[in-house]
């Protein structure tokens, strides 16, 4: 069974497919922080995202995995903490633009979930890498919202961004991701959609084990 989650930054969608998947016993798959860890090997490697041939390169020589607690790694190298930074963040919606990055990366989604029942998010999981998903789900919450959960995560991480700052770099993603010609972030038309403004991460999870129905 595949499970989709969509939506954009700071609607709790990570938190809310981690837990899902911890109780439902699937796999949990985080498409977003994969994007991440390729922009954070493309910014290290000084590669930019217009030179094509150089990401491709890279592509073939970076492993993405992750450990047992979900947490990223790059070539066996954990790098939860540097791909949350304020410079990644601003990058990530210019490199996952690149198709032959967004290639890569959904066939090796497709790949891992191929042989597990998996919940995955991120902002095209239902419409682009499992458009037959057997649930999609597309999460949104208020601006105000999600900057300032996003500020409470990233200051509990020891990343320094005000709350200014954080609110300006979900805005600006927002705009990228649902503008770029490849696999642009939108709703699904099958998909669910929920409102997470006045929900906690609890309530979320729950919600969507309601739709799900006993799978485990």
């Amino acid at each position: 069974m595949i499970i989709a989650i969509d939506g954009p930054s700071g609607t709790g969608k990570s938190t809310t497919a981690r837990l899902l998947a911890r109780d439902l016993g699937f796999v949990y798959l985080d498409t977003g922080a994969m994007y991440r860890a390729i922009t954070f090997a493309a910014l290290a490697a000084k590669i930019p995202p217009s030179d094509t041939a150089g990401l491709l390169k890279l592509l073939e020589t970076t492993s993405v995995d992750f450990d047992s607690d979900n947490k990223i790694l790059i070539n066996g190298v954990s790098r939860e903490q540097e791909i949350r930074g304020a410079e990644v963040s601003a990058n990530t919606s210019l490199y996952s633009a690149v198709p032959e990055v967004r290639k890569v990366l959904t066939n090796l989604q497709r790949e891992i979930a191929k042989t597990h029942s998996a919940v995955l998010d991120g902002r095209d999981i239902g419409t682009v890498v499992f458009p037959n998903a057997d649930f999609k789900f597309f999460l949104v919450t208020d601006i105000k919202v999600r900057a300032a959960r996003r500020f409470e995560e990233l200051k509990e991480k020891g990343i320094p961004m005000t709350l200014e700052e954080v609110e300006k770099n979900l805005l600006e993603r927002d705009a990228l991701d649902s503008s770029r010609k490849e696999a642009p972030l939108r709703k699904a038309e099958d998909a669910i959609e929920i409102d997470t403004t006045q929900l906690s991460i609890t309530q979320q999870v729950q919600k969507i084990r309601d739709y799900v129905g006993v799978v485990a």
